[in-house]
């Protein structure tokens, strides 16, 4: 657990002990003692079971950021490659072209040397 979890639990577990100390230490009787210790107890559920849900409602938001971020990112990254591979295509394209023009030359080349071989 975080560090912000754990002092909450630990505040609501401190404000629990203190009321029920309180409550023992006060002078009414004892069906009205255990109604405002039940009373309390009822309150510190409901306060921890509150703060339990905000956290898990930061929780789930921010794992619903982080998913939304790795898609958006994996996006990305799919375009970023989309566009290095017809860039790659292109490269490649035109390295073809030049080796085409080339072997065009040589076949010429070896054209001429045949026709003066005759």
């Amino acid at each position: 657990m975080s560090n912000n979890t754990n002092s909450v639990l630990a505040l609501l577990l401190g404000a629990a002990i203190g009321a029920g100390i309180g409550i023992l230490f006060a002078p009414d009787k004892g069906s009205k003692t255990r109604e405002k210790i039940k009373d309390g107890y009822d309150d510190a559920k409901d306060n921890l079971k509150h703060k339990l849900e905000d956290i898990t409602h930061q929780l789930r938001n921010k794992f619903s950021g982080s998913k939304h971020d790795l898609e958006e990112t994996y996006e990305d990254l799919v375009s970023s490659m989309s566009h290095k591979t017809e860039d790659v295509i292109s490269f490649l394209e035109t390295k073809l072209a030049d080796l085409k023009a080339q072997n065009a030359k040589l076949q010429k080349k070896e054209m001429a040397g045949h026709d003066h071989e005759k």
